[in-house]
């Protein structure tokens, strides 16, 4: 006997073929699976796609605007996201040759790595103390040492400018050194805190029993370890040190004396006029080292944020 044809979904519940209607529904079903996660994929990459744009438009936009000449960069008819004349490099040779442009880089290099220096010196063993810390009062400090970071600098540069006046640092780039450090070493004591209580003390204790002293346990077994949260500080350090606008402007006039922030912003607006391909040039000569420096040091600036991990 020949079996039965394919039936119709209105018969199968009554035939020996029910089994093709079972497959038919298997079919949508991985069908409909498949399109709910392409839809979901296209979804997650242009979530992405749209996240790049708006990242990378602010370097596209410096790098199309320094590189411009000022009759393609001034002209309205023209399109400003593309040129409309040859590029040019009139803007950085102009920042190099006619502007303290070099030494304002090279002031802002000083200023970070003293900062840096006193951060680290300051907030590695302060976060270290806190963490070890028994009790309650260890994080009760540790949180309001954090709440001095939130402090805005506007409510603080009234004092520290009496500081800076008694120490006779008036308009000179050691005031900033002496200053930045208020804002920086908060915050790093707080994240170092939060990176060593993730450590196992048991690795301390084994050190001193091998014949350590508890600041030799600390230099040997804990510092090796902290090296993606020590990162972190540098970065974050060097980042707001960069950055940093309203004490550089309270303490320093003199144009040789200036972070690279405040002399692209104050040198290069005269009055009304904006020199905005010599702003741009500034800006991007600026910005790419700190990207750099988050890119090569990512996945190590990730771990140190989420507080470290100890095989």
């Amino acid at each position: 006997m020949a079996p039965p044809s394919p039936c119709s979904c209105s018969r199968c519940c009554f035939s020996w073929s029910s089994e093709c209607c079972i497959s038919s529904d298997g079919g949508r079903s991985d069908m409909r699976r498949a399109v709910l996660n392409a839809a979901s994929d296209g979804a997650f990459y242009g979530a992405v796609a749209i996240f790049v744009v708006l990242t990378a438009f602010p370097f596209y936009w410096m790098l199309i605007t320094s590189l411009k000449s000022n009759p393609d960069l001034y002209n309205v008819a023209n399109t400003p996201f593309w040129f409309n004349e040859t590029p040019t490099l009139e803007h950085f040779r102009y920042l190099f040759e006619q502007t303290l442009f070099a030494r304002w880089l090279l002031n802002s290099l000083i200023i970070g790595l003293c900062v840096v220096a006193i951060t680290l010196a300051a907030a590695v063993p302060a976060g270290y103390s806190l963490a070890r810390m028994t009790g309650r009062n260890g994080e009760a400090l540790g949180i309001g040492i954090f709440l001095t970071y939130l402090v805005p600098p506007t409510l603080l540069f009234l004092p520290l400018s009496r500081v800076v006046a008694s120490l006779g640092l008036q308009n000179s780039m050691w005031s900033l050194v002496l200053v930045y450090p208020t804002f920086t070493i908060p915050f790093c004591t707080w994240l170092l805190m939060g990176f060593f209580k993730a450590m196992p003390v048991e690795i301390e204790e084994a050190a001193i029993v091998d014949g350590c002293s508890l600041f030799g346990a600390f230099v040997r077994m804990v510092l090796p370890l902290s090296i993606p949260a020590i990162l972190t500080v540098v970065i974050f350090t060097f980042t707001l040190t960069l950055q940093e606008f309203v004490y550089a402007l309270t303490f320093i006039s003199t144009s040789a004396q200036k972070p690279v922030t405040l002399g692209v912003a104050t040198d290069l607006v005269r009055g009304d006029i904006f020199f905005w391909g010599e702003i741009m040039a500034g800006a991007l000569i600026a910005s790419i080292p700190v990207a750099i420096a988050y890119n090569l040091f990512l996945d190590r600036f990730i771990s140190g944020i989420t507080g470290g991990a100890v095989k």
